[in-house]
């Protein structure tokens, strides 16, 4: 199939440090050059694919201090997305909410992942006004604030390169690790009393956006400083996640809001890294409770869950990864999306790699 990828432009694909949905779309685009499949990415300029790179800016934009609104940028991306649009089978978005006036005569074959939180009081009637628009969740807690008579073609977990993230079968630091962004939703300050309950030292790796700076400065900084067994290390690219992830006992992922999915918690798993998650959004979809992490109600909970790690197979939880969260799952389901969509034209493309031979990689500076 001819497929176009369309990201958002805040950062590359893969991300160079934080970063989530450029991370997916990354994983799932050299996924399917692999399989033979024509892909086009429409990304940031600084971006690394097998895939035709379409340049829509020169670097990712939260990276840039000389870029202050992004919208004009995702503005002149999907103009040249509408300007091509006949080239592709299947056209995939992953920018939530600016192509859909754009799309209308040819929606039948695009689809539009929802990376982000959909309980937000404004995105009932926008989505109530665009009813035939083919859209994919990420986990089925997700659509629960939306009403039941969208065009949902398909819940797709995320997924992972099944080498991408070395399993360790046993953690070198005896500490707890918190990965993502300080902010009170993701609840760092719940990680860090779970740690001091659990007697246990925190070592806190994430990105602090402008929004959240008055939180770090009243909250969790202040935290940090008067708990000697937590470690803020700040944010930190992929080599170092490996490290970071894999010589941890446990990944803490104690949120207080509807989490879509949470990637850092398969990206634990893919370590060996059991997970302590609170019960909310897709963490009973992700976390199989006794067996991969365990899934907790209180902080009380969480720091007796730290006391029962040892019962956890750190085989099973690499185990369980491969099972349900690798990339070529992930891709082989948004395949079958692709190939539902009515007006899809499934023609399979030449497969353009060959036994042996690998594409090489495309990197636009």
């Amino acid at each position: 199939m001819k497929i176009a990828q369309i990201a958002p432009l805040a950062e590359s694909c893969p991300p160079r440090l934080y970063g989530g949905t450029e991370r997916i779309v990354s994983y799932l685009t050299e996924e399917l050059v692999r399989q033979g499949h024509e892909v086009t990415l429409f990304a940031s300029g600084d971006s690394m694919t097998r895939a035709e790179l379409v340049r829509c800016c020169d670097m990712a934009l939260r990276l840039n201090p000389a870029v202050k609104d992004h919208l004009p940028f995702h503005i002149m991306m999907l103009d040249e997305v509408r300007r091509r649009a006949d080239e592709f089978d299947v056209l995939h978005f992953h920018i939530e909410l600016l192509h859909y006036p754009l799309i209308r005569d040819f929606a039948d074959r695009t689809v539009t992942t929802l990376h982000g939180r959909l309980d937000l009081p404004d995105l009932k009637p926008f989505y109530a006004a665009f009813p035939e628009m083919p859209l994919v969740s990420i986990s089925h807690d997700q659509r629960r604030p939306l009403p039941d008579h969208l065009n949902w073609a398909g819940n797709v977990h995320h997924g992972l390169p099944r080498d991408l993230l070395p399993f360790r079968p046993g953690p070198h630091g005896d500490y707890l690790a918190f990965l993502g962004r300080i902010s009170p939703e993701k609840r760092p300050d719940r990680a860090i009393e779970i740690a001091a309950r659990a007697g246990m030292k925190l070592k806190i790796a994430a990105k602090v956006d402008r929004v959240d700076q008055a939180y770090w400065d009243s909250t969790i900084a202040p935290l940090i400083a008067s708990h000697p067994n937590v470690e803020f290390i700040g944010e930190i690219d992929e080599p170092r996640k490996a490290e970071f992830l894999g010589n941890a006992r446990a990944l803490l992922f104690p949120i207080d809001w509807p989490e879509p999915f949470g990637l850092v918690m398969i990206e634990a798993m893919a370590c060996g890294t059991p997970v302590i998650a609170f019960r909310s959004g897709s963490v009973p979809e992700v976390i199989d409770d006794g067996l991969s992490g365990y899934i907790v109600d209180t902080v009380g909970d969480a720091a007796e869950a730290v006391a029962r790690l040892d019962q956890l197979d750190r085989g099973r939880v690499r185990a369980t990864f491969e099972e349900r969260f690798t990339a070529e799952r992930m891709t082989q389901d948004y395949l079958a999306v692709y190939r539902d969509l009515p007006g899809a034209r499934t023609q399979m493309a030449p497969v353009r790699q060959r036994r042996g031979h690998e594409l090489p990689l495309q990197v636009v500076a």
